[in-house]
């Protein structure tokens, strides 16, 4: 998205070829980046454990100085864009025994904090993803469950696409939430972080940007920061729908959003 007399929304969410389920080095998608008009993104692959948790989606402890000179080189290639430095980052039960040093030593701009499984080591498939067919009120609850878990442990500077389980069918209209969504939105308010609008939903089932806009507008009640973030994996799709993430955050009540370096935050006007 740009504009003649703002700058462009920064694009806090994008993923590269280290993550084993995108395309394209980081590099390319600050290339990208300036070629839509941006001048701000966040390289944001998945963070890597000690554990083996969703070894399929991030890359390993191995791989992350390779991931650090992915970044440094990007920024040397493409001096017009200001790329930060973060990292997606899971929250599971435990996880604070090694995200809490592994984050205190790296000099990350901003991190991610993320649900993508209930209990990924769980024998019943049901329980491993975000969302159940036959049980969608519990997997909801249980989703905002570790969401709230996520913010209580102060790790984490923004949660990402915070109504994740519609994109697999569940239920999502305001009554069906309402109750487990408000006290997560109360613990993230509470923790000072932030939450995005990612405009990758517009390309699945759903075909609508996380989170909804009776989510975005209990957000916005609640003082809760907003960042920006298109969840690409391919570089073509670094600021993707981000004309339609502005309408709706300024509809659900938001005028202001944040920006991110070294963990600490400033604020800016919405165009």
């Amino acid at each position: 998205m740009t504009n003649s007399t703002h700058q462009p929304l920064p694009d806090y969410h994008t993923h590269h070829e280290l993550c084993r389920h995108a395309t394209g080095k980081t590099v390319d998608y600050a290339r990208a980046a300036r070629a839509a008009g941006l001048t701000e993104i966040a390289a944001t692959d998945h963070c890597p454990t000690d554990i083996g948790f969703g070894k399929e989606h991030r890359m390993t402890l191995d791989e992350f100085p390779q991931y650090r000179r992915d970044v440094e080189f990007a920024r040397r290639d493409v001096p017009e864009i200001t790329l930060l430095f973060g990292v997606e980052a899971d929250y599971y039960p435990e996880c604070e025994t090694f995200l809490a040093p592994f984050l205190d030593h790296e000099e990350f701009d901003v991190v991610l904090g993320s649900i993508h499984f209930r209990d990924y080591f769980h024998a019943d498939p049901r329980r491993r993803g975000v969302s159940d067919a036959t049980d969608p009120e519990g997997a909801w609850r249980d989703y905002f469950y570790l969401t709230g878990k996520l913010a209580d442990t102060r790790l984490y500077d923004i949660v990402t696409h915070i109504d994740l389980p519609k994109r697999f069918g569940s239920p999502h209209h305001p009554e069906a939430i309402r109750d487990f969504a408000l006290p997560a939105l109360d613990r993230i308010a509470e923790a000072g972080m932030a939450i995005e609008i990612n405009t990758s939903g517009l390309t699945h089932d759903v075909a609508e940007m996380y989170p909804a806009l009776h989510v975005l507008s209990w957000a916005a009640e609640r003082g809760i920061g907003l960042t920006f973030g298109s969840d690409a994996h391919q570089p073509e799709r670094v600021g993707h729908g981000f004309g339609e993430a502005l309408a709706l955050a300024r509809l659900a009540g938001f005028t202001r959003a944040r920006r991110y370096r070294k963990r600490t935050w400033t604020e800016y006007p919405l165009p």
